[in-house]
């Protein structure tokens, strides 16, 4: 419900702050006197796309602040949560326009965007009116309105789920398709490729372990020639020959000198034995490079191979055996890809199958439900001195989409045997606010929690009609909040608050005052609706006899 604006300095607004109340709010004034201002006020703090030129003639920047109950189970808390705005039982909405143009907008004390205004819009408020696009004159909300009505959710939802599973298992289709159509296209190049990599059978780590190979197999060339001197040099005929004959001497100079020479003969024997183990070190040495030139050549092979084929592909060579994995695994889809693309078209047909059952079932009830809104909004019409005309509505084949294959627009005819058509093409200024007001009474469980706005829509009627009209008006606001900005004493009357805009002109200065009228001034107010600018006595005993 909305309780509260506040406006600044917005056209020939200064200051005005307005507290509403639940029931029937009615606003009235002499045309010109400002009554659609209030509107565009709370269409800018709304969001709404409107005029640009709100700021008052002379002020830096104007602001408008509007006031919310906000219920527990209210759906803008929805769209706050979803935005990451707080939620509380109070919603206040401030939003304001500099002289220059610029916009900023708080929600709960929050920077917001005009985005998130409109979305939260949707949910607080209605307007109504001969020149509303937002609401029942806009066929692109029509269906959604013919479902609210139906009450069917379980049925839209069964659609919406059907229409989810054939638009994924299409795309899996699609996917599959494509996929085997690109494989298709290199299959000469997979199967080469595959019968390549599978004869060569190159492993993770094997080139480095063949290039290690390699290296000590060339180096062992090299070097072999200086380890045979060295095991020459070391042996009888070298180091250990005369190490041999120089012990041999010692030992018999030993004899005739006692124990001088036992130190240097320990030491002697020490370097026979170390020499010794030295030598058989080089002569294993000197066997391990006896190379295979064959195993060198096989060495080489292999690893130039395994290289020549990681450039070809443009990858390292640790990973030619993964790659050998993959490109044989798109060749086993495309193998079995046959199989895959049945299953999937299997897939793809039952799930349109379903799809077209559940389209069918909503078909069945919108149609169902069509009709019964036709009759009700009808049998609305004959006391608002309609009784010839007839709402229809038409629901016709659309592309199918995940709120089903259906298309609706409300249609009248004003006049029996006239042509039917679009509502908002067909209907007169007055016929047309109360085919409104009809549909609007019949659709009212579908906007619970939302106030309700209705600008003039009461033109063009008068006397029992529009007694009619501002009947229809209470009746939708007793289980909520209705603002109707009207010209009509009748409707007026039957307001359960009543607030007069008017005009004053202080030199160059013009501003718009809106006043809550006590009953008597009320009694005023509605001779002054009846009669004109001179009250009489005849008028302001009609306007107490409507009061009642």
């Amino acid at each position: 419900m909305l309780r509260g604006l506040d406006i600044r300095d917005m056209l020939i607004i200064d200051r005005l702050e307005l507290e509403f109340q639940p029931g029937l709010n009615v606003l009235t004034g002499e045309t010109g006197a400002g009554k659609s201002i209030l509107l565009d006020s709370l269409g800018f703090v709304l969001g709404w796309r409107g005029r640009a030129d709100l700021v008052r003639t002379g002020a830096d920047q104007g602001e408008v602040t509007a006031v919310f109950d906000l219920p527990a189970d209210h759906p803008a808390r929805a769209v706050l949560a979803e935005a990451g705005l707080p939620a509380t039982d109070e919603l206040i909405l401030r939003r304001v326009n500099t002289a220059d143009g610029r916009k900023t907008a708080w929600i709960n004390d929050r920077r917001s965007s005009g985005e998130v205004l409109r979305s939260l819009s949707e949910t607080l408020i209605e307007l109504h009116g001969q020149h509303d696009d937002r609401g029942l004159l806009n066929p692109r909300g029509h269906l959604a309105l013919l479902d609210a009505y139906m009450d069917q959710p379980a049925l839209v939802d069964a659609t919406r789920q059907a229409w989810r599973t054939r638009r994924e298992a299409a795309k899996a289709l699609d996917v599959a398709r494509a996929a085997i159509e690109e494989v298709k296209a290199e299959e000469d190049f997979l199967r080469h490729a595959v019968a390549e990599l599978d004869k060569l059978g190159p492993q993770p780590g094997e080139e480095a372990e063949l290039d290690s190979s390699r290296r000590r197999m060339q180096a062992a060339e090299k070097v072999r020639e200086d380890v045979a001197r060295a095991m020459q040099a070391l042996g009888s005929d070298g180091a250990e020959g005369v190490m041999t004959d120089a012990q041999r001497w010692l030992d018999g100079a030993a004899a005739q000198l006692g124990d001088a020479l036992d130190a240097p003969l320990a030491a002697l024997s020490r370097a026979l034995t170390e020499l010794g183990e030295a030598a058989d070190g080089v002569e294993r040495c000197f066997d391990a490079l006896d190379i295979d030139p064959l195993e060198l050549e096989r060495t080489e092979e292999r690893l130039f191979a395994i290289r020549a084929m990681s450039r070809k592909h443009g990858i390292v060579a640790d990973d030619l055996h993964a790659f050998a994995d993959t490109l044989r695994e798109r060749l086993t889809r495309l193998d079995r890809g046959a199989e895959d693309i049945e299953d999937l078209e299997a897939a793809a047909a039952k799930a349109d199958k379903a799809y077209q059952a559940a389209a069918a079932r909503l078909t069945e009830a919108r149609a169902e439900a069509a009709g019964r809104l036709d009759k009700a909004v009808e049998a609305e019409l004959a006391p608002l001195k309609m009784e010839r005309a007839r709402f229809t509505t038409a629901l016709t084949p659309a592309d199918p989409g995940p709120d089903g294959q259906d298309a609706a627009t409300f249609t009248v005819a004003t006049n029996p045997g006239a042509p039917a058509g679009p509502l908002n093409k067909i209907a007169s200024g007055g016929e047309l606010s109360r085919f409104l007001l009809a549909l609007k009474v019949c659709l009212s469980g579908e906007a619970s929690g939302v106030t309700m706005i209705f600008d003039e829509i009461d033109r063009g009627v008068g006397g029992a009609t529009a007694d009619a009209v501002g009947r229809r008006l209470a009746e939708l606001s007793a289980t909520g909040q209705v603002l109707v900005v009207t010209h009509s004493p009748q409707v007026a009357a039957l307001g359960s608050h009543h607030w007069r805009v008017a005009k004053s002109v202080d030199g160059d200065v013009t501003r718009s005052t809106v006043t809550p009228l006590a009953q008597d001034e009320r009694v005023d107010e509605i001779a002054r609706m009846l009669s004109g600018d001179r009250v009489t006595p005849e008028a302001r005993a009609a306007a107490q006899s409507l009061l009642g």
